[in-house]
């Protein structure tokens, strides 16, 4: 069962509109590395868990990234305003001013349709894990793009909450991937002598030395950072 609180996980403001840079972000609206993606991609992947506390994490998170969409979503209205007029998004995105009335659909930043080939599930937790690991990594990426090319201080605000929270999400999978380290295809596959080989195909120059993985652990998270690029 999910609840709908009325108001947003943060208050989302922007000092102007900015139709152009509404364009981009679309992307994290409906593109391969945004919010529903994430959303239904974790929520898909705990249909299969049986693990009652990673169970909750993915569905906590797929609800936490329902609320980072509606946050997106609600940018994206402010920073269109309310005059239909497609020339003053100049390049990528005219579909709204065209076909939706300004209403953020779920399309990406060139105006391709979200599909459900953006969301990776496998049956396999530990390869699932790995999988949302990269994808917090790269809606991180994303979003650190997004922050860059926009001056408007309420934008950066929210971007900067977004891209912060998608860092505790990358770290909550990592504790979870430590949790399950001798589980699924962690303990089927990679377990013989031919998994601790390197061949060094490059030589001259050896960098590494036959691999002997040692397990992993995010036990203490980096500290906090939050991006300083200025535009």
């Amino acid at each position: 069962m999910f609840k709908h609180e009325k108001q947003l996980l943060r208050e989302v403001k922007v000092e102007r509109p900015n139709p152009q840079y509404a364009v981009l972000m679309q992307e994290q609206l409906g593109g391969a590395n945004g919010e529903l993606k994430a959303a239904l991609q974790y929520l898909s992947q705990s249909f299969r868990i049986k693990d009652p506390a990673i169970h909750d994490l993915f569905l906590d998170i797929a609800a936490e990234e329902l609320s980072h969409m509606e946050m997106v979503a609600q940018t994206i209205n402010l920073l269109n305003g309310h005059a239909v007029d497609f020339t003053k998004t100049m390049a990528g995105e005219i579909e709204t001013h065209t076909l939706t009335g300004l209403a953020p659909g779920l399309i990406n930043s060139s105006g391709h349709p979200w599909t459900a080939d953006y969301v990776n599930v496998t049956g396999d937790i530990a390869a699932d894990l790995l999988s949302d690991i990269a994808a917090e990594q790269r809606a991180k990426v994303v979003y650190e793009y997004l922050y860059r090319q926009i001056n408007d201080k309420y934008v950066k605000e929210t971007i900067d909450f977004l891209l912060n929270r998608e860092e505790a999400h990358n770290a909550l999978f990592r504790e979870a991937l430590n949790k399950i380290q001798n589980e699924a295809s962690n303990r089927d596959f990679g377990v013989t002598a031919d998994s601790r080989l390197y061949f060094d195909l490059s030589t001259p120059g050896e960098f590494f030395d036959s691999p002997n993985p040692a397990p992993p652990s995010f036990n203490n998270p980096r500290k906090e950072t939050r991006p300083t690029t200025k535009v």
